[in-house]
């Protein structure tokens, strides 16, 4: 398998922290690649028509995109305990982790280009605002249901996905300082930060 892949996108983090919990990293290969939101990347936009990373070009030709879809992809390829449950509650509570995860990535990634790529005469404080405000919104939610117990337990797509996007911050958000509104969410996270896949795939400091 070949992965797209660059060491400084959450999602594809995301991907490849998925891969090594469940011993498939050593069978997909890393293919850099650099893509910007205002430049086409043809050679990308042959296999993914969004020309976004992740994207993955399976063994037997299939060619899959977004995040979402390649863990789920890798999670059906290994014969350990399952990343995305089954069925049931277990199996929502995931997903929903998921997509707030998701979410606050979507925001953090859009914020970013708005403050950090586009000319600063083109920019909208308003809508960078808005941004901001989800972000900050799904991290109090995300508080509120570690002390629930939400994000204990077997390992899950969903813890995955929330690690991510609190690495992501670290490494884009410094100055957000989100561990000082949410005690309970830091201390979760200081555990899972320590986990092989996470220390293996910090993004590149700079």
């Amino acid at each position: 398998m070949k992965l797209r892949y660059s060491p400084t996108s959450p999602f594809v983090r995301k991907v490849v922290v998925l891969a090594i919990e469940t011993g498939l990293d050593a069978k997909i290969e890393r293919v850099p690649t650099t893509v910007t939101p205002v430049k086409p990347h043809d050679d990308l936009g042959q296999q993914n028509p969004l020309m976004k990373l992740p994207t993955l070009l399976t063994d037997d030709g299939q060619v899959l995109f977004d995040s979402r879809v390649i863990c789920e992809y890798l999670d059906s390829l290994h014969g350990g305990a399952k990343l995305f449950p089954p069925s049931g509650t277990a199996r929502w509570i995931a997903l929903r982790q998921q997509a707030l995860g998701d979410g606050i990535l979507d925001a953090a990634v859009l914020n970013r280009y708005e403050t950090a790529v586009r000319p600063k005469e083109l920019q909208w404080p308003d809508w960078s605002a808005g941004q901001v405000r989800k972000i900050r919104n799904g991290l109090a939610a995300l508080d509120g249901k570690v002390g629930e117990g939400a994000l204990s337990g077997p390992l899950t797509i969903g813890q995955i996905t929330v690690g991510c996007a609190l690495g992501y911050l670290d490494f884009r958000y410094p100055h957000e300082g989100w561990r000082e509104r949410h005690a309970g969410l830091a201390k979760w996270y200081a555990d899972f930060a320590k986990r092989k896949s996470m220390t293996a795939t910090v993004p590149p400091a700079g």
